[in-house]
């Protein structure tokens, strides 16, 4: 049997080879291709349905929990929903290619930036066999070769879906390598590509804390990730009532297990009035609250629990909620610096220097005045469709579309100028 390392080395070769072509690809050919799959998948679907009924009957077999199962799942309507996913990414603008800060030098050279693809992009994912079409068509689109590697328990989806992408390269004359996925649930595959630095450029994990843990500690590879979303909305002094109930209650409830959903309220102590109605909305609506000292004495009639000190670092994903009362506007600071994952934190105010200040002061990778922290998505800003969602600092942060599938170079224009 061929061992992993030998196995990445092939995919790796492949992909850098697929990644020069790709790379000179003009944007009628990568939207051919992205149209071309999403018509071999609605054509294809019965076989992608029969793939996919192998996967959930081992999952049945193997115990797997309902909401796993769910993820896994495909039918007629979820399959044409990701075609249709493929027809909008074919939409939208190409960012390759395009140039910016094109500037004249007092030489009179002309410098400016020029977005490029990345190069070879693998993904680690799990579950969701729609993220097979989805990530490798936003690598099409942004001219990078994708290697993919999905979860074991969708391996029979994860290769029909992947063989209808290939077909599309090759009948749109664009090499089928760009898109590879691993073909074994061998785990020892997943720590070959980490260790492929010499073919892989970024990998971009998607799935639970293990996983995301797991990739971090062992890549040699550069990473694009985002562990934690422990997202805050702090209500300030100057808040107006309806609006801190109707954004505290959205950013909590809209979805729980989502890594944009709020997981602190932060209250101002002069703003306390709204206390006992946001947290009797959220109780209405089935969260458990866990306060602070403070907040319990405000809500005595309610049933809030006595929030620990774990509360405050703590990823819910689920409805539960934990609250504090603040001092001022330097301690909703200093409470979101100590306790954010860095994703998103919304305030709350009528106040201009006080959004202003939080807009300036909060390093967060989406910081956002009056609106809910259910907005940190691709779609709602205007990127079309996202990979994920960065909290680094370097290259991207934030959600990552296809402008953050690419990179910059300098590019100078003259008319024969020589450096004196």
């Amino acid at each position: 049997m061929t061992d992993a390392a030998t196995i990445m080395q092939a995919l790796g070769k492949h992909a850098k080879e697929a990644a020069k072509a790709m790379r000179m690809a003009d944007t009628c050919a990568k939207n051919d291709a992205l149209t071309r799959a999403a018509a071999i998948m609605r054509r294809d679907m019965p076989e992608i349905l029969a793939a996919n009924a192998m996967d959930m009957q081992a999952a049945e077999a193997n115990g797997l929990e309902a909401a796993l199962k769910d993820r896994l799942l495909l039918n007629a309507e979820r399959i044409d929903a990701v075609a249709e996913g493929l027809e909008q990414i074919a939409a939208l603008p190409d960012p390759v290619g395009a140039i910016d800060n094109l500037r004249y030098r007092p030489s009179g050279i002309q410098v400016g930036h020029m977005r490029v693809p990345i190069g070879v992009i693998g993904i680690i994912y799990e579950s969701r066999p729609n993220v097979t079409a989805d990530a490798a068509a936003l690598c099409l689109k942004s001219g990078n070769a994708a290697i993919l590697r999905g979860g074991s328990e969708a391996i029979h989806s994860n290769r029909a879906i992947a063989a209808c992408l290939r077909r599309a390269l090759v009948d749109s004359g664009l090499p089928q390598n760009a898109i590879q996925l691993i073909d074994s649930t061998d785990r020892a595959l997943v720590g070959a590509l980490l260790k492929s630095d010499a073919y892989v450029d970024v990998i971009i994990p998607r799935g639970g804390k293990s996983l995301i843990k797991r990739v971090m500690a062992d890549s040699r590879v550069p990473v694009i990730k985002h562990l934690d979303g422990i997202c805050h909305v702090y209500i300030d002094a100057d808040a107006d009532a309806d609006m801190a109930l109707n954004i505290a209650v959205n950013a909590k409830t809209h979805r729980y297990g989502v890594c944009n959903a709020m997981e602190t309220l932060l209250i101002h102590q002069h703003a306390a009035a709204v206390t006992a109605p946001i947290v009797q909305a959220m109780i209405d609506k089935g969260v458990e609250v866990r306060g602070c000292d403070k907040i319990r004495a405000l809500t005595q009639n309610l049933n809030v629990k006595a929030a620990t000190a774990d509360d405050w670092s703590m990823e819910y994903l689920a409805a539960v909620l934990s609250v504090r009362i603040v001092d001022d506007f330097e301690q909703a600071v200093e409470h979101i610096a100590e306790f954010s994952s860095g994703h998103t934190e919304s305030i709350v105010t009528e106040n201009y220097a006080a959004g202003q200040r939080f807009l300036r002061e909060v390093d967060s990778s989406s910081v956002m005045w009056n609106a809910s922290t259910r907005f940190a998505d691709g779609f709602e800003y205007g990127l079309g469709a996202e990979i994920g969602i960065s909290t680094d600092r370097l290259h991207v942060r934030g959600p990552v579309g296809l402008e953050g599938l690419t990179t910059q170079k300098w590019i100078v224009f003259g008319n024969g100028q020589i450096r004196q």
